[in-house]
């Protein structure tokens, strides 16, 4: 299939993607033109609420479910709702989002709805322990939910080491391991983590954890995760160098061994997606910025195949045609 934009009436980026009663359902960041100068800090992705949108086949309509969360509706709230995602559990739809709390800091929070389209209603305060940016939801075959999250520069995530905030953050040097992203095992009622965030180590082909200077192949952002034949298959963005990349582990918590890249640098900055099964084809949503013009902060979400190897790898899909 040729790639396919999904809201061609507005700008929406860091798609989620679940199928829930039966549909496929799509939780993005709403992006918006702030008027705030770009940086490295990302504040000019100022965006302040989230749509949802649902499809019933993959070439079919969208439809909008219009405005689902408000940063004005969440008690902590300070600015920027970035990425989301969401799950179903025990009857109930839960919203888990990025935000900065009025200090200035990011941490993850959960809003829950009857319905997979809301509205949500947000929790009064964070996550316990949480921090940083772009939480993912993954549902294992057993029935346990992991929280995956972090991003670097913007995201925060420099400033912690061991789930502790650093008095002086700072990135590793280029030939130390580079920094990990997080997961965590969620409670049963799924509005906190149930144990502390472990870091989700992503291996070279030696063996060996990739550092920070191996800027094509480190974490940056943008965590999702998804199982094929029984393998984990865990998928980023590299941030500054624009590729989304994959690692395959045994596990939830891996470690995972970098495989390569899923998808080439597109029109814009930022690179984040979501991998998804539907109807027996597998298909990545992403984003770019080529409807606004090539304007970083004003993204488009976009759909296309993805295809597998015999031998359980990902077909490269060039970002830019």
């Amino acid at each position: 299939m040729k790639p396919r934009y999904l809201v061609p009436n507005d700008y929406m980026a860091d798609p989620a993607v679940h199928i829930f009663e039966g549909k496929l359902f799509i939780y993005p960041s709403h992006d918006r033109e702030s008027g705030i100068p770009e940086n490295d800090n990302g504040d000019h992705f100022d965006m302040n609420d989230y749509h949802v949108f649902s499809m019933e086949d993959i070439d079919g309509e969208v439809t909008d479910h219009g405005v689902t969360l408000k940063v004005e509706d969440i008690a902590w709230a300070g600015r920027q709702l970035w990425d989301c995602d969401a799950a179903f559990r025990n009857g109930k739809y839960y919203l888990y989002f990025s935000l900065k709390d009025k200090n200035d800091v990011f941490h993850l929070g959960v809003a829950v709805s009857d319905t997979p389209n809301g509205v949500f209603k947000a929790q009064e305060n964070p996550m316990k322990g949480s921090y940083s940016i772009d939480p993912c939801v993954f549902a294992d075959d057993d029935g346990e939910y992991y929280i995956y999250f972090g991003g670097i520069w913007g995201g925060q995530l420099q400033r912690y080491r061991n789930n502790k905030a650093l008095e002086s953050p700072a990135l590793p040097a280029g030939n130390e391991p580079a920094l990990c992203p997080k997961v965590a095992r969620l409670q049963e009622d799924m509005l906190e983590f149930a144990e502390e965030p472990r870091d989700v180590v992503i291996l070279d082909e030696t063996g060996k954890p990739l550092m920070q200077g191996d800027t094509e192949r480190r974490f940056f952002e943008a965590s999702w995760m998804h199982k094929y034949r029984g393998k984990y298959y865990y998928s980023y963005s590299t941030g500054d160098t624009h590729l989304l990349c994959y690692a395959i582990g045994d596990n939830p918590y891996g470690p995972f061994t970098y495989r390569g890249v899923i998808l080439t640098p597109v029109v814009g900055w930022t690179t984040h997606h979501a991998i998804v099964e539907f109807k027996g084809k597998w298909y990545l949503f992403h984003h770019d910025s080529t409807p606004s013009g090539g304007k970083t902060w004003l993204r488009s979400i976009k759909v296309v195949e993805l295809e597998y190897n015999p031998d359980g790898t990902i077909k490269t899909i060039e970002g830019i045609r």
